[in-house]
């Protein structure tokens, strides 16, 4: 528990509650496995344990059983072990990458009222 804790203090993470919600409602359920009628939880694609952080570009919402078994490993190899259609993941996952960057640097750059 106090690994995890230093490892979580010691990287940045920038996800804004905003951008959660959004990534949820794109992915409109768990990226890995589909399931819509569980609670989401943060995932990190690439695991803190190997460099990832909670940023817009890295975080999926998962499943509390994907999540449990995805675990710190690498996302295709446990896809491909899980016997989940890897190709879909990962073309789904740039898709709402890049019209959510999209999405927030509009919003960044937009004035206020």
């Amino acid at each position: 528990m106090r690994k995890r804790k230093r490892r979580m203090d010691s990287v940045e993470h920038d996800i804004t509650t905003e951008q959660w919600t959004a990534l949820r409602a794109a992915w409109a359920g768990c990226a890995y496995c589909g399931a819509t009628d569980k609670p989401l939880q943060r995932d990190c694609v690439l695991a803190i344990s190997r460099g990832g952080r909670y940023t817009l570009g890295n975080l999926a919402p998962a499943c509390g059983s994907c999540n449990a078994s995805k675990c710190n490993d690498e996302v295709t190899g446990w896809l491909r072990r899980k016997k989940l259609d890897e190709k879909a993941f990962l073309v789904r996952h740039h898709e709402i990458q890049v019209a959510l960057a999209v999405q927030f640097a509009e919003s960044a750059t937009a004035p206020s009222s």
